[in-house]
């Protein structure tokens, strides 16, 4: 499977980008997806999981109420709707497909497969 990451780019704070994470090769519908973000000079975190059974939902407290996951089975696809973005927001954004249980969800080696990294920056 190959995931491709895109629809970063540069806005304002309290703006809006949605990004993409559209797989080849293989159906997104079998795998769990998380979306990292790696800002410069740290380590990759988790910011929003989607479960591949029930759909069930994760995002890190800092995104809660702004950020939003969505599956698009039809084209293969996950999205995530970023709004009323912040500076602190401002990092390369991946996306990661596998099957990691619950707990291991922030595990970046639970991961299988990995999109290339898409740019976000915020300016204030």
């Amino acid at each position: 499977v190959q995931l491709q990451a895109s629809g970063g780019g540069l806005v304002q704070a309290g703006g809006s980008l949605r990004l993409s994470c559209a797989a080849s090769g293989g159906s997104l519908r079998d795998y769990a997806v998380g979306w990292f973000k790696q800002a410069p000079g740290k380590e990759r975190e988790l910011v929003a999981f989607i479960r591949v059974n029930n759909g069930q939902m994760d995002y890190v407290d800092s995104v809660k109420g702004r950020f939003t996951l969505s599956r698009d089975n039809a084209r293969n696809t996950v999205y995530l709707q970023m709004n009323s973005l912040k500076p602190e927001d401002t990092a390369d954004y991946y996306c990661a497909a596998g099957r990691p249980i619950w707990s291991s969800r922030k595990n970046l080696g639970s991961y299988y497969y990995w999109g290339q990294g898409t740019q976000v920056t915020v300016s204030s």
